[in-house]
């Protein structure tokens, strides 16, 4: 049976529910769904993705909640489930992962045919930037996710994946943790080429380009500022990534 009443615990889900054009279906989605802005404006917030109102989900009368393993919490998913609610559980790995979720999902919401057309654009640019850059030799790239401790990711993660498919090593791809913590002693003794700073989870800015000065590997490497949505973001997100990214990681 197709849903007609979908709440989404995930920001890159929202949006790939509107580009598959059932928006109209989604009654509900967290406080950090941002995209589309003109059809998230009149979405009932139910909160975050590991704080959610479930109670709220269940009186909005949903009959599909859609969940990410690593952003939302078990207890939450077996609750609503035991509710009598329907809850599909994603979690993509790789960039590849991510374009065949939205044919995953346009099979679950009634939108097959959107969502295997959106697919195989995507499956085309990527192929395309494989192409592209098969001759490049990667650049050497520091990717935090936090400040205060600096914070990265190793090669168990979606963004890792999204970094070497648009021509960046990781740099602490071999880190025995998913999100390490890392001094930039230790950033400094990887020597990255560039060193990537997103908007999202934390809020990187210009200014934090000076933390890098006392260290003279650092001063070297090119700092790029980047929208976060590109690397975390699955879905459409990624046809924009990459495009946008290959340029960001070159010499």
């Amino acid at each position: 049976m197709v849903p007609r009443r979908i709440v989404s615990l995930v920001p890159s889900i929202t949006e790939i529910l509107f580009a598959l054009g059932v928006g109209d279906a989604v009654v509900g989605c967290t406080i950090y769904c941002t995209q589309p802005p003109e059809g998230v404006a009149t979405k009932t917030r139910i909160g975050g993705e590991k704080n959610p109102k479930l109670e709220l989900i269940r009186d909005l009368g949903t009959d599909l909640v859609i969940a990410n393993v690593e952003e939302n919490l078990r207890e939450h998913v077996e609750t609503l489930r035991g509710w009598g609610i329907a809850v599909h559980v994603v979690y993509p790995r790789t960039v590849v992962e991510g374009i065949a979720l939205v044919r995953e999902l346009g099979e679950v919401v009634g939108a097959a045919a959107r969502g295997a057309a959106l697919a195989e654009d995507l499956e085309a640019r990527h192929a395309r930037t494989r192409a592209a850059l098969a001759g490049r030799a990667p650049a050497r790239v520091f990717c935090p996710i936090w400040r205060n401790p600096y914070m990265t990711l190793n090669r168990d993660t979606y963004v890792h994946d999204m970094l070497a498919t648009c021509g960046g090593a990781n740099v602490f791809a071999d880190a025995s943790k998913r999100y390490p913590e890392v001094s930039l002693g230790e950033v400094a003794a990887a020597a990255p080429d560039v060193i990537l700073l997103p908007d999202e989870p934390y809020r990187f800015r210009r200014v934090h380009a000076a933390d890098f000065e006392p260290y003279p590997a650092l001063r070297a490497a090119r700092v790029r500022f980047v929208d976060g949505k590109l690397l975390s973001w699955y879905g459409p997100r990624i046809g924009e990534a990459l495009e946008t990214l290959p340029g960001l990681l070159a010499a």
